[in-house]
């Protein structure tokens, strides 16, 4: 097994990550939509399903050779992490104010530097920390959740942040041997084997809007894994993971134009806390020494 020394590119790592969030965003606002007449099951599935497609002119061109693997299990686990956090992540979208279900998913970065710190051993300083903090509040001052935040229905939002953080430090963990279309192939190839299964008793009639729908939100999100997957090998999450709160930034302008919901000076606020945090993390260079596990 070949090993490949694990990059430190914040800049190119933040770049991608921020268009892998807006991607997430368009995806969200799709899934909010179909989520009205299809189940959960469905569009899982969908989502999944479509991203094999985006790998047979590479099997054409390359055949097997390129997805050849000894860390099978590793990518298991991933996708354990990540099929988990989009069940929670999709049902919280039908079930939750769009504003709630992104706050709760986007808010993976606040776990994912301590995750990083305790499974890779990566540094964690003080800089860092702060942030990931200030970043935060800017996420609750763009999202102004509702009294939906406190139900029980919410806490598949958390598990959702939750496991995604766990994703985010996997795709890391497998950085130094795993190039990025490897990890988002056998990912969508697992995913869509285990969410087939719910198939079985979930499925249901589509119409010709839904299959557009669906179809879609598979191509979205095929994409946007494989530049998040690509962000995650250029540099350590806790450098670049604030960038996924720009998420609620594009969700909140979509909504405006969508919906008419007119942000208000806290989501500006807010908005200028998040890109602030991000340029610090991504910009500044850190002078206190990282704190070891």
């Amino acid at each position: 097994m070949v090993e490949i020394t694990r990059l430190d590119q914040p800049r190119q790592g933040a770049l991608l990550l921020g268009l892998s969030a807006l991607l997430f965003a368009i995806m969200g606002v799709m899934i909010r939509e179909v989520s009205v007449g299809v189940n959960n099951e469905t569009v899982v599935f969908f989502r999944n399903f479509v991203g094999i497609f985006f790998f047979l002119p590479l099997f054409l061109l390359k055949g097997l050779t390129p997805f050849k693997t000894r860390r099978i299990g590793s990518h298991f686990m991933r996708t354990f992490y990540g099929l988990a956090a989009m069940y929670c992540f999709f049902y919280a979208i039908a079930h939750l104010p769009l504003a709630d279900a992104m706050l709760f998913t986007y808010s993976a970065p606040v776990f994912t530097p301590l995750l990083a710190w305790w499974w890779l051993r990566e540094s964690l300083t003080p800089r860092i920390m702060f942030t990931v903090l200030i970043g935060f509040v800017g996420v609750l001052l763009v999202a102004k959740p509702s009294g939906a935040i406190f139900e029980v229905k919410a806490l598949a939002g958390v598990a959702a942040s939750l496991l995604a953080a766990c994703a985010f430090v996997s795709i890391r963990a497998m950085s130094n041997t795993e190039p990025a279309i490897r990890m988002v192939f056998y990912f969508t190839t697992f995913s869509t084997l285990i969410s087939a299964i719910p198939m079985l008793w979930a499925w249901q009639p589509l119409d010709q809007q839904q299959i557009i729908l669906l179809v879609s939100i598979g191509l979205l999100a095929t994409t946007s894994q494989f530049v998040m997957s690509k962000a995650y090998t250029l540099a350590p999450p806790g450098k670049i993971g604030p960038l996924s709160y720009l998420a609620i930034v594009f969700s909140g302008v979509f909504a405006w134009f969508l919906w008419g919901e007119i942000p208000g000076l806290a989501s500006f606020f807010g908005a200028a806390l998040i890109f602030g945090s991000t340029m610090l993390s991504v910009l500044m260079p850190g002078r206190a020494p990282a704190v070891k596990p």
